[in-house]
């Protein structure tokens, strides 16, 4: 049988083409996406990662075990004390001052995602909120390798070069297949048809706000 994540991606095939393949997305491979868009979504991504951390903070409030609420707790660390300072570094290196990233105003669409994402984690259980994490964390799993394939395919130089390394690396490769192996542990061998069709549907809602999420970075510029 497929581990769950390749069930929730079989459950909304065009959905998930959609967004793991957005003109966006395929612009950081060949390098056509306009800078201005990318620098936009740098900056809401930003927010995003403290939204991610409160995510994080939800789960240790939902965990039932002390192994999912230290794994909670690595999570909240891991965005605060590495992810955080890392993004910064990125956006410096775009032109992007860090002073004026915590006082900017939240795009629609970042809202539209990011409250989703804490709206099912408070309505449901530790599953529910991970699988509404899912697009984000697992996509960009498959994003990165398959723009690093494109990329290399061309045979030249994309500026993107170092979003792409960051998600096609080892390091966060490792992290979704830990994840792809989390879930299936909270998800259990028995998981009945209706509750996988409730997983199913917060699993599209997620991965048709991330499409809107790259449409947000076009549509700033």
């Amino acid at each position: 049988m497929p581990d769950l994540f390749e069930r929730l991606k079989a459950s909304c095939p065009e959905d998930w083409e959609a967004y793991t393949r957005h003109p966006f997305v395929l612009g950081m491979a060949d390098g056509t996406l306009p800078e201005p868009a990318f620098r936009y979504y740098l900056e809401q991504d930003y927010l995003f990662l403290i939204q991610f951390a409160r995510a994080y903070a939800l789960a240790g409030y939902k965990a039932r075990t002390l192994e999912d609420l230290k794994r909670a707790k690595d999570g909240i660390a891991a965005i605060m004390d590495v992810e955080l300072n890392l993004h910064v570094d990125f956006c410096r290196k775009w032109g992007i001052d860090p002073a004026s990233l915590e006082d900017l105003p939240e795009d629609p669409a970042n809202m539209a995602y990011t409250r989703y994402v804490l709206e099912r984690g408070m309505a449901g259980n530790l599953l529910d909120l991970h699988v509404a994490l899912l697009p984000c964390m697992l996509g960009y799993g498959e994003i990165g390798p398959a723009l690093d394939e494109a990329a290399k395919a061309r045979g030249g130089e994309t500026p993107y070069a170092g979003w792409i390394a960051m998600y096609s690396g080892p390091d966060y490769q490792a992290a979704c297949a830990d994840e792809r192996r989390y879930i299936d542990r909270l998800a259990g061998d028995d998981l009945p048809d209706a509750r996988f069709d409730e997983l199913a549907q917060t699993f599209r809602d997620a991965t048709r706000l991330e499409i809107k999420f790259w449409q947000m970075g076009l549509d700033a510029v």
